[in-house]
């Protein structure tokens, strides 16, 4: 992994009547949870994502069924397949992100350290690269 993005394992309750999994804001992620929400029913060929963020962190959950995390930090990629619900790809500012390959039902929970904010996107890749060498340089 990037030191842009982390895979977290979330702790697992075992119980013969269905296993538990948890996840306290400041305690097993890094962040307060500010906005919490989730992406289901997407259609086959489609993707989610396409931009990268500012100031926000994520954590991005396959709650249901699975799909891949393409990634960039501007210099680097790498797609990770999400589909365990106690799984978790952090990620910091300045990461591009897309999701793709959605399995049927799949469901994707996103855990975000900020409310939305349209002004903290970048929905251009050329101008998300620029902004990410200047962070890097300075």
């Amino acid at each position: 992994m990037s030191g842009s993005w982390e895979l977290l394992r979330f702790p697992i309750v075992n119980d013969r009547r269905g296993n538990l999994t948890f996840i306290e804001g400041s305690r097993n992620i890094s962040f307060g949870i500010s906005r919490v929400y989730y992406l289901y029913d997407v259609p086959g060929g489609s993707f989610r994502g396409g931009h990268a963020h500012k100031e926000l962190e994520q954590v991005v959950i396959a709650v249901s069924g699975s799909f891949d995390v393409h990634l960039s930090d501007g210099r680097r990629s790498e797609v990770v397949s999400l589909n365990r619900s106690y799984y978790g790809l952090y990620l910091k500012n300045l990461v591009w992100r897309e999701l793709r390959n959605f399995s049927s039902g799949a469901c994707c929970l996103v855990l975000a350290s900020h409310n939305y904010d349209e002004s903290d996107y970048i929905r251009d890749y050329d101008t998300f690269v620029l902004e990410a060498h200047r962070e890097r340089v300075g």
